[in-house]
């Protein structure tokens, strides 16, 4: 007889078999005695301060020594009276190094035996972090992704999580030892090694974070937070202390690189809180938050009731190679639009910006939207493969656009953020090309060679070069 938690939820989120009976939802643990967390562990009662997962990168872990470093991290939150659970990517460049040993083995691999070839850099990464933890005094023990074990579907080379049974790592944590779990891989129902895809370690921590119902997940990288914009382009862009899980998404959808997408997804499904900092700051070092005062530094990444002051504009982001593409008179009629943008997800083709203009006359529509630079071939091709089912006059387009986006959750409430935003841009004499809005968004298409010109412009604009941003 199945247990009866998690029953009220399970319609509408669905579930995964557990043992003894028990159903429970992705990442959920069901109720189970645990082990009593050990006397004298936390600072009061015996009682851990916080549950932190800790996830470290490739450039975090590049070799022994930024291992050590690291772990140095790790030995802090320890000693702070926390319990710690790491989750670690393989060595910075080592996953294309065997990448590339499969492909030169053979070009038509078996995907099975490749994520178990791929798999082991993260293997070795943890087994090292377990090791110079111990040696620092942090009583630790490395886990492979199937020994948790963290459970996903059959998509070898870009597996799903479908959930993860914490009771291992309960269990380790309530004797005051340190998991050390490789992030980027799992275990099919089959019980064959599975990997991630791009941005897996990311998207491990969060599940694991959800599983064990950390208070936080902490993303250790080569930079010290989320900032404004690109540092690299504005070097007035100021390092953000709090942002929203939809402010991130947008920015990591529209090319943002610090954390990945399906990460950010996860976190603001499961409620986890990310923290952004640098792997390279001194563990030693007082902890101070982005304003000076005492605290976590780097960028927490939360629900947006958590931020009390809201920037109307919190961010703007820059993705340049963006290739448009049109459809000049264009049948008007129903499932044209389901027909064109079908055959161009049929090969695989993503799809951003649409635009869509109804003749005077209603009978017929242009269609503009792009698509990266690097797919304007393989799309043109495909729709010219396709213009009897889709009945158009011509196809037409150009490579080399940027898209320039501003984002803030502060725009719910604010009326006028899109105009300004033209505004911004016209007097520094940039045409726009295409528009595009959501609730706390707005991006515009232009000439790539305007910009880094447009983020300067709209970045001092909006006063995001302020320290106070």
């Amino acid at each position: 007889m199945p247990l009866p938690c998690c029953l009220a939820e399970k319609a509408i989120l669905g579930s995964v078999g557990h043992e003894r009976g028990c159903l429970r939802l992705p990442f959920v643990a069901c109720p189970r005695p645990i082990k009593k967390r050990t006397a004298g562990f936390g600072i009061v009662s015996g009682i851990p301060l916080a549950r932190i997962v800790v996830k470290f990168g490739g450039t975090s872990v590049a070799n022994v020594e930024r291992i050590r470093q690291a772990a140095r991290h790790v030995k802090r939150e320890v000693d702070a009276g926390h319990q710690v659970c790491v989750v670690v990517s393989a060595m910075s460049g080592k996953t294309n190094e065997l990448v590339g040993w499969v492909s030169e083995a053979s070009k038509l691999h078996d995907a099975r035996e490749y994520d178990a070839v791929v798999a082991s850099g993260e293997q070795v990464t943890a087994g090292l972090m377990a090791i110079v933890l111990a040696e620092m005094g942090v009583p630790s023990r490395s886990f492979a992704g199937w020994q948790v074990p963290i459970q996903t579907d059959d998509a070898h080379g870009a597996a799903r999580i479908v959930g993860i049974d914490p009771a291992r790592l309960e269990s380790y944590l309530a004797d005051g030892v340190v998991p050390v779990i490789t992030g980027f891989q799992g275990i099919s129902p089959r019980g064959r090694i599975t990997t991630l895809g791009r941005g897996g370690s990311d998207t491990s921590a969060v599940a694991v974070a959800a599983a064990v119902k950390a208070d936080r997940c902490d993303i250790y990288t080569d930079v010290d937070g989320v900032y404004t914009t690109d540092p690299r382009i504005v070097p007035k862009a100021q390092r953000l202390s709090k942002i929203s899980f939809e402010e991130m998404l947008e920015m990591a959808s529209l090319g943002a690189k610090v954390l990945m997408i399906r990460s950010v997804e996860m976190a603001m499904a499961h409620k986890v809180r990310l923290l952004v900092r640098s792997t390279f700051d001194d563990p030693d070092a007082p902890q101070l938050a982005p304003d000076g005062t005492p605290g976590v530094p780097g960028t927490l990444v939360c629900d947006e009731d958590e931020i009390v002051e809201k920037q109307i504009v919190s961010g703007v982001t820059l993705a340049k190679a963006e290739a448009k593409i049109t459809l000049r008179d264009v049948k008007d009629r129903p499932g044209v639009a389901a027909a064109i943008f079908g055959a161009l997800a049929d090969e695989g083709i993503v799809v951003d910006m649409i635009v869509q203009n109804i003749s005077d006359d209603g009978a017929t529509t242009d269609i503009t939207f792009t698509v990266p630079d690097s797919e304007y071939d393989k799309a043109v091709k495909t729709l010219e493969n396709a213009g009897e089912r889709i009945a158009y006059a011509k196809v037409s387009g150009s490579k080399g656009g940027a898209k320039i986006s501003v984002i803030g959750v502060g725009m719910r409430s604010h009326a006028g953020v899109a105009s300004s935003m033209f505004k911004a841009l016209a007097d520094k004499g940039i045409n726009i090309q295409l528009i595009t809005t959501s609730e706390i968004k707005t991006s515009v298409l232009i000439d790539e060679q305007y910009a880094e010109l447009a983020v300067r412009a709209l970045h001092t604009y909006y006063g995001l070069d302020k320290k106070d941003a």
